[in-house]
């Protein structure tokens, strides 16, 4: 009993309040901005299933949490449920209810009467609120924390690999990859992880000159303790700096905004590339997660943090700044998903509105519904896939024990 209350608070509470940060922001943004518009709300709700809490406002306007922590959304006066888009039958039947039921007029005030555009930026900014967030939280670690360059040092050559087949001595500096000036080993190991078969130009420094070398890094199973087994690339380097090399810098407010959003960037760039190399078949997706291995991923973080340091103050400060990283990098995530181009998401909304918009009329309502019949498919092949990678990947048959022990 005692090891599932340890396994309960170390991963899935963690998990939990993130991820009820991250879709509480996403929710806001649907919603601030349609109010601007002077859009009717009925619910703005964070979670699903009975309410634990619920409050209706001088607005008319029920705030409410489900008890199942798990997503959230808004609910537009008029609307059916969360993915209703009606075709010109169905506004022509609302629009004649709100009139009988509120006056002539009324329909303005209702979501799917505003004009398209203003639709359009209601939905998207349930996304762009999850990138503000994620910029906003790295910029306020990067200003007050600050970040930690340690120099791409080469420790160590790997007899037989691609490194020592480009020429890779003890002591080289990498300073650029194809081309980009680098100032950090993280950006060596990110780019060599997703390159596995392509050629790589490596812009090295050996005592004092500059040379080129050209490596392709090889596709390799490895056990990283967070995201648990994957296959990777790699060139057979270990990189190390010394203590002198190691700088720590803190950045003012307007360059901690810039590198927030070149931290946003960087990781939305490395998420399309991912996609991108598995729609080409050259990565396999195994790097892909559910909320299990996204939870067992919280519970991993929040373990190292702990460990990091002995004195309470300490670790709870570390906790606190690991998971909030952890909350940027996954706000993220969700946000480029809800942008998918898939119907029953942000996404295929949008492409719904993009041809109402050139079309002058709503998508029909039989194409709607074929569309969010392949979305929930292809939302629940994605979910299964992801889960088994968990399941394969993370070792949670064990963890999943734990709980029920």
């Amino acid at each position: 009993m005692l090891d599932a209350l340890t396994t309960a608070l170390t991963y899935i509470v963690p998990f939990l309040l993130v991820l009820t940060l991250i879709v509480t922001i996403h929710e806001l943004g649907h919603f601030w901005v349609a109010r601007a518009f002077g859009v009717k709300v009925d619910r703005f709700a964070i979670g699903f299933g009975r309410a634990i809490f619920s409050r209706t406002d001088r607005h008319g306007i029920e705030w409410r949490v489900g008890w199942i922590p798990l997503g959230g959304y808004v609910k537009f006066s008029g609307d059916m449920d969360a993915s209703s888009v009606p075709d010109s039958r169905g506004l022509d039947a609302l629009k004649s209810e709100i009139n009988a039921r509120e006056g002539t007029g009324a329909e303005r005030d209702y979501f799917h009467f505003k004009p398209v555009w203003q639709r359009m930026l209601i939905v998207a900014a349930g996304p762009f609120a999850n990138f503000v967030l994620a910029i906003t939280i790295f910029a306020v670690l990067f200003s007050i924390v600050g970040v930690e360059l340690r120099p791409a040092r080469v420790a160590q050559v790997t007899p037989v690999s691609p490194a020592a087949e480009a020429g890779y001595l003890h002591g080289d500096l990498i300073t650029g990859l194809n081309g980009r000036p680098i100032e950090d080993a993280g950006e060596v190991t990110r780019k060599v992880s997703l390159s596995s078969g392509d050629a790589v130009r490596f812009t090295v420094e050996r005592q004092g000159r500059e040379i080129e070398l050209i490596a392709t890094p090889e596709r390799q199973v490895m056990d990283d303790p967070i995201a648990g087994r994957v296959t990777v690339g790699r060139i057979g380097l270990a990189l190390a700096s010394s203590r002198a090399e190691v700088r720590q810098i803190r950045y003012n407010p307007i360059e901690a905004v810039g590198q927030g959003f070149r931290e946003t960037g960087d990781i939305l760039g490395t998420t399309l590339t991912y996609l991108g190399r598995i729609f080409t078949g050259r990565e396999s997706g195994d790097q892909l997660s559910g909320p299990l291995g996204i939870a067992k991923a919280s519970g991993a973080l929040t373990n190292a943090a702990v460990a990091a340091n002995p004195d309470p103050l300490a670790t709870t400060i570390n906790l606190l700044l690991t998971l909030t990283s952890f909350a940027a990098i996954l706000s993220i995530g969700i946000g480029f998903l809800n942008l998918l181009p898939i119907p029953v998401l942000d996404g295929g909304h949008l492409v719904f509105y993009a041809y109402e918009a050139v079309a002058k009329k709503p998508v029909a309502a039989a194409v709607q519904e074929a569309g969010y019949r392949v979305g929930l498919a292809l939302l629940a092949g994605l979910m299964l896939f992801a889960t088994w990678n968990d399941l394969q990947k993370l070792n949670l048959f064990q963890f999943l024990g734990g709980l029920a022990s």
